[in-house]
């Protein structure tokens, strides 16, 4: 699977309303470390089909990263049934977001 767009008109389906675990990704295109873990999380994405995967760009969302209290970026959030579990934030190598989950 390829990680999903997430905007405010899909969250509650993609992400609330999930059967799966997500991985959540708030980046935007001039960040520098967000390009870092962008590849990372695609990896993921496509390696893990227990795991849903979306990015939230913080320029165009930003409702959403007021939601999550996302002061700095990239930060990633693991949700379970519609609760967040785990957040990060910063460049994290594969492993330490794996370890996330």
């Amino acid at each position: 699977m390829s990680a999903i767009n997430i905007n405010q008109n899909n969250f509650r389906e993609e992400v609330l309303n999930s059967d799966r675990t997500v991985l959540l990704d708030f980046w935007a295109s001039w960040c520098g470390p967000c390009r870092m873990v962008s590849p990372i999380v695609d990896e993921i994405a496509a390696e893990r089909p227990d795991i849903k995967v979306g990015k939230v760009n913080v320029s165009e969302q930003s409702e959403l990263a007021s939601q999550f209290h996302v002061m700095s970026i990239p930060t990633l959030v693991v949700m379970k049934d519609g609760k967040v579990v785990s957040k990060a934030v910063g460049a994290r190598p594969k492993s330490q977001i794996l370890a996330m989950m």
